[in-house]
């Protein structure tokens, strides 16, 4: 997991941190996952392809049915339907356990990432301009949401 995500932090705006990030730094983000709503995907030989989870959108109970998606895929694995089985099955988790909505925030600057989640039913509901700034470049942050109710 760790090397799939530095490789996004090396090579574009998918991981917002500028510099790789170490094993700490990866246990920190991934404790924040929803008990049972994560997912690893290998190939037969156990070679780690790509990783998606669930977390909290926030504590309170006011925003339990809401969660935020996060997906990272080996970038050799993408344009494969690896990406929309993750999602599926974390949506197909997610619905039994009350939650109907999902968040993604985005880079502006990661265009396939953006298509993948409009392809996929979500939209956008909100961006910050500029407030991102990755080697010396700014970006907006895109939130695109979905409505898992409406799409079961």
């Amino acid at each position: 997991m760790l090397r799939i995500f530095n490789e996004h932090v090396a090579d574009g705006f998918a991981a917002y941190p500028q510099d790789p990030i170490g094993v700490e730094a990866m246990r920190s983000l991934l404790s924040q996952a929803l008990k049972g709503l994560r997912v690893a995907a290998e190939t037969t030989e156990g070679s780690l392809l790509g990783f998606g989870f669930l977390r909290p959108y926030a504590p309170q109970a006011a925003f339990a049915h809401t969660a935020q998606i996060t997906i990272f895929l080996d970038p050799r694995s993408t344009r494969a339907g690896l990406g929309s089985a993750i999602l599926q099955d974390l949506e197909q988790r997610a619905r039994p356990r009350g939650i109907a909505k999902l968040l993604a925030h985005i880079s502006s600057r990661n265009p396939p990432s953006l298509a993948f989640h409009t392809q996929r039913g979500f939209a956008e509901c909100g961006r910050f301009p500029g407030i991102g700034r990755k080697w010396g470049e700014p970006f907006d942050v895109v939130w695109m949401i979905k409505d898992l109710e409406q799409d079961a």
